[in-house]
């Protein structure tokens, strides 16, 4: 048998993939919700399917970045970017470190100020990469 190569059916396959994964991620929330409901969050968060939906997310979120990084004018900046978004979420640092720190004390601040600042950095970081990479394609072609 000869394999067929057809794109409409690789853009089918795409969009079927797209609602399991619609539907899997419905039905992970719901069973989420009903042990928020039913036992709290705490409980709901040592379910192995907590980890499963974060991970997935955030997967997610990723392939998305690459696919939005591609349809960027080509007229930015990778560079300049890079500096506003980290300047951005600098900001964005140094208001949770004051919230929290005159809430629940400096320590306690300055620890979830970080955890943002590295949760933050992380994307912008990659996002960087992408552009980069997409110029030099660009240059080189």
């Amino acid at each position: 048998m000869k394999m067929i190569k057809d794109e409409r059916l690789k853009i089918q396959n795409l969009k079927n993939i797209r609602i399991a994964y619609i539907i899997q991620t419905a039905g992970i929330l719901a069973i989420l919700g009903y042990e928020l409901v039913i036992k709290g969050f705490d409980e709901m968060m040592d379910n192995p399917l907590w980890f499963v939906f974060m991970i997935s997310t955030i997967v997610s979120a990723y392939l998305s970045m690459s696919i939005s990084a591609d349809h960027e004018s080509t007229k930015k900046n990778p560079k300049k970017s890079l500096w506003i978004s980290i300047a951005v979420l600098s900001l964005i640092t140094a208001i949770f470190i004051l919230v929290v720190s005159l809430t629940d004390g400096i320590n306690m601040g300055l620890m979830i100020g970080g955890i943002i600042f590295i949760c933050g950095i992380a994307p912008i970081i990659y996002l960087y990469y992408l552009r980069v990479k997409r110029n030099e394609d660009i240059t080189e072609e």
